[in-house]
């Protein structure tokens, strides 16, 4: 099964407690308490990242760290009571992506996790593309070309047929003024297309892709002449 986060804790209620917390919003995550049942686990299931006590009865956790990271690259966060420097420089020599003190807030770790999934999951996704694939829009936003859709973290908005060519095309000529003949004569390849369709399309890319569609930053008008792709 796929699961977004692995809480490894021998306290069985702060795991416990952290993975409902995590779930009820939506982050799919599981918890073990010893060092084996990680194991066991990741062998059995798809983790995005690991939540990860120092403590674990008579075993390490920066022993299990070591283990994983030889097998498995996802983001590896240390939660742990102890506090000294050498255990936080051990943590992040040995693989560890955070070093988080106990007791730590719900929320602050909740929104640690979501930034740290968003950039591992987005990653991974792009290496399964070739570089003909994908094209950078702003960011961490891209043009998958395969499934014809804007993808941003886990995020994967599909565009229609025309808004996908419009977009590519802005993107291959990003930094020069597409007229508008030049849109209907090469993007719809018919110059009888209305200028109202024109502006109708362009106003639902940038629904997709800005921040604020009202004050688009990426797709910008050039008024009495065209459109632009800002770099």
């Amino acid at each position: 099964m796929n699961y977004r986060v692995l809480m490894i804790d021998d306290d069985e209620t702060i795991a416990a407690n952290t993975a409902e917390y995590f779930n009820i919003f939506d982050i799919r995550t599981a918890y073990v308490t010893g060092f084996e049942a990680a194991l066991a686990f990741l062998e059995e299931n798809t983790v995005s990242l690991l939540l990860l006590d120092i403590n674990l009865g008579d075993r390490s956790g920066f022993e299990l760290c070591r283990q994983i990271r030889s097998r498995y690259d996802m983001p590896i966060f240390f939660i742990s009571a102890r506090t000294a420097d050498d255990d936080v420089l051990m943590a992040l020599g040995i693989g560890g992506d955070d070093y988080i003190k106990k007791p730590y807030t719900m929320s602050i770790l909740l929104a640690k996790v979501k930034a740290a999934l968003n950039r591992y999951e987005n990653t991974s996704r792009r290496q399964n593309l070739s570089p003909a694939d994908s094209i950078i829009i702003s960011g961490d936003m891209y043009l998958d070309t395969r499934s014809h859709s804007v993808c941003r973290g886990k995020e994967s908005i599909p565009l229609k047929a025309m808004e996908f060519r419009m977009l590519k095309y802005l993107l291959e000529n990003r930094g020069k003024i597409i007229s508008k003949d030049e849109f209907l004569k090469n993007v719809w390849e018919d110059e009888y297309v209305g200028e109202g369709t024109l502006s109708v399309h362009i106003r639902h890319l940038r629904e997709k892709i800005e921040t604020d569609p009202n004050d688009p930053q990426l797709i910008k008008t050039v008024w009495g002449t065209g459109y632009i792709m800002e770099g």
